[in-house]
């Protein structure tokens, strides 16, 4: 067999094979005659035109928020955990300040005018509520304010004392206090000084957040219930005047919203948002438009699912060589874990063919060449010798 024979015996056989030849995926003809064949086979598939402000979805909206409200609760709340520091003043016969009295000339114990303060060791309150008071006893405090605390105790001591008075301070406080954690500059406990801070508040006492607010997640833990927010709506949208409430636990999550970009486009992978907001014209501008060697511009599809429980697999496509799409994408927002495709184009095939066998072949169509013009060459010198 000759090198031209060859040639073309090998060229058939690929022009046979086109059908089969490797692409970056599936036509726009191939998508919908897929979606017609699961739905044939029971998987319910909508493909939508976007060819009117009636086919674009309403944008997301926030997170709804779940957690209970709580009543505003007093700001010196006494619970498990506190140290309480207890100081008592008296006049007179002194049950704390330790002085050994002089007795009097009746033989009776002396009587000092002068105010005497006696700081009590620091008292933790304990799992079950109490603290332990000198002369006292133990001492419910739970759910008491400190100046409840401190006439409780007063009055214990009534009896005991000339007219004491008592002082509580908390020296360090577990009860008026939340959690911070996470992406965060100051993790760790922050006491709420007014119970009227908000959650973007208790973020910036602790020094603010680290990273971009868009890629982060608000968890907010409050009994026994977990949600989460946006950042970027806690500080700045919606939620902004939600309030902290003591025993919140705040952490700052890393979770970027992301898109994919797959087909025939200058990237294949998977892409986070640019900002809180993006629309369909800015995911198609991040991830490069359709190639212009492969994709099709008429072909281009948004897979999500969609419905109002999220659970509808929905297809929409854009023909951006109409005008009018271009508007109605600036429209249509771009949600969390949308796939984004670029069909390839009816004629890649042939010209990923044609290329190909250039590719395999250019080397034999030299060699052919070479040959015919030895040949012309030679059979011309033979004949005038």
């Amino acid at each position: 067999m000759n090198l031209k024979t060859l040639f073309w015996s090998l060229a058939l056989l690929f022009l046979g094979a086109c059908s089969s030849f490797p692409s970056s995926g599936p036509t726009r003809s191939q998508i919908e005659t897929s979606v017609n064949d699961a739905e044939i086979a029971g998987l319910d598939i909508e493909i939508v035109p976007v060819d009117s402000l009636g086919a674009v979805p309403p944008a997301v909206a926030p997170v709804e928020w779940q957690l209970p409200d709580l009543d505003a609760r007093p700001t010196d709340l006494i619970g498990p955990g506190d140290v309480l520091s207890i100081t008592v003043f008296e006049a007179g016969v002194s049950l704390f300040s330790g002085d050994t009295l002089a007795p009097s000339a009746a033989g009776g114990v002396g009587f000092d005018p002068a105010v005497k303060a006696q700081t009590l060791p620091p008292r933790r309150v304990d799992d079950k509520g109490y603290i332990d008071v000198p002369y006292v006893g133990r001492v419910p405090v739970q759910g008491s304010t400190v100046v409840e605390v401190e006439e409780q105790i007063r009055r214990a001591l009534k009896n005991l004392s000339q007219d004491p008075q008592v002082l509580i301070n908390r020296e360090q406080v577990i009860e008026n206090s939340v959690i911070v954690a996470g992406e965060i500059a100051r993790p760790g406990r922050l006491v709420l000084e007014t119970n009227r801070e908000s959650l973007g508040d208790i973020i910036a006492l602790a020094g603010g957040y680290r990273g971009q607010a868009h890629e982060l997640v608000l968890q907010v833990e409050r009994d026994e219930s977990v949600a989460q927010l946006r950042l970027g709506d806690v500080m700045s949208g919606p939620y902004r005047n939600l309030r902290a409430f003591p025993g919140d636990r705040l952490t700052i999550l890393d979770e970027p919203l992301m898109f994919s970009v797959l087909g025939a486009t200058g990237r294949v992978q998977q892409m986070p948002f640019r900002r809180e907001r993006m629309t369909v014209v800015e995911a198609i501008a991040m991830a490069g438009g359709p190639s212009d060697g492969a994709g099709d511009p008429k072909a281009v599809f948004l897979f999500r699912y969609a419905g109002p429980d999220g659970t509808e697999p929905t297809v929409y496509h854009f023909n951006l060589l109409e005008a009018p799409t271009y508007f109605l994408a600036q429209q249509f927002a771009l949600r969390d874990d949308d796939v984004l495709y670029f069909g390839n184009a009816a004629s890649n095939q042939p010209r990923k063919l044609i290329q190909a066998v250039g590719q395999l072949f250019g080397p034999i169509v030299t060699a052919t060449t070479l040959a015919n013009s030895f040949d012309n060459g030679g059979g011309g010198n033979n004949t005038g010798n």
